[in-house]
């Protein structure tokens, strides 16, 4: 099942996507579950699923703006230099434990919304990652069970400001720019996906492949990570892991491919979803030049 979040006529909503459209769950069940973290916290899902089983789609895709699958999470936790690969490429040496920091809720948007380089710096570099998306809550989660804490899987664009990123040994400035980051298109069920392992991902700039990677190439897997946060951390329900970019990113190429204003970026996941966003320069959102 997908379930995406969304906006229709400025309200805000979720439901569930199939051929056609999307059965507006929110417009059904909003007083008591206003939004899809409040889902996953009641553990309704399969109130969703009841729900769609039958119902004809309330709203054509076309319809909607699709919003960050979970819109204002209690936690986002990213995690870098995850793949060997990626490792190699930027020089560093494998880590011994993960490499996490965060995004704000502020700094993303959804599928089809566009991702704003800042006026302060024009190297917005692109990472393709996949999201993993907390079901459950739980603290010191063991490995061999952290997959049934586990909702389902997203895509995820960490769109990295990377002068700023370097400016400490924390990462906290380069990934927190307004509107860098994109989450999407939709939270896909862990029920569809099984291992997680078994994914592929591929990051597309204007149609050309950037990067190709196999989940099961991260150095730290799905279960190691929901495990290593959930030590310092309670992983609540709508809680977010972003689980690190493969290689292939744009500062290290030669020259350099940074995002430039009319580009477009997606991260395919095939059997999650295909993110896509365009890019655009925030003295033309500032100035109301902003694409729709």
């Amino acid at each position: 099942m997908r379930i995406a979040s969304f906006r229709h006529r400025g309200r805000p909503s979720y439901g569930v996507v199939r051929a056609g459209g999307i059965v507006d769950a929110g417009r059904k069940l909003g007083v008591e579950l206003p939004d899809l973290a409040s889902v996953l916290a009641a553990d309704a899902i399969d109130e969703l699923h009841a729900l769609a089983a039958d119902a004809e789609p309330d709203l054509a895709l076309a319809e909607v703006e699709l919003l960050p699958v979970i819109t204002d999470p209690d936690k986002i936790l990213c995690v870098g230099i995850n793949y060997r690969p990626h490792v190699e490429e930027t020089g560093r040496d494998a880590p011994q434990s993960p490499v996490l920091f965060t995004r704000f809720p502020g700094s993303q948007v959804g599928h089809g919304q566009p991702l704003v380089r800042p006026s302060v710096s024009h190297k917005f570099d692109y990472e393709g990652e996949l999201a993993v998306i907390i079901g459950r809550r739980g603290r010191h989660i063991a490995t061999e069970g952290a997959l049934r804490h586990v909702a389902g899987y997203s895509c995820f664009n960490d769109g990295s400001v990377r002068d700023f990123q370097r400016h400490s040994s924390q990462f906290t400035a380069g990934k927190n720019f307004a509107r860098s980051g994109g989450f999407g298109p939709w939270l896909t069920t862990a029920d569809e996906i099984g291992d997680p392992a078994r994914l592929t991902l591929e990051t597309r700039l204007n149609g050309a492949v950037m990067q190709s990677a196999d989940v099961a190439d991260l150095i730290f897997d799905v279960p190691a990570l929901i495990s290593y946060c959930s030590t310092f951390a309670e992983l609540l329900p709508g809680d977010v892991i972003v689980t690190g970019t493969p290689g292939g990113v744009g500062y290290v190429r030669k020259p350099p491919v940074y995002l430039q204003p009319g580009d477009v970026v997606e991260v395919d996941i095939p059997g999650v979803g295909v993110l896509r966003n365009g890019i655009v320069d925030e003295v033309d959102v500032l100035s109301g030049r902003e694409p729709d």
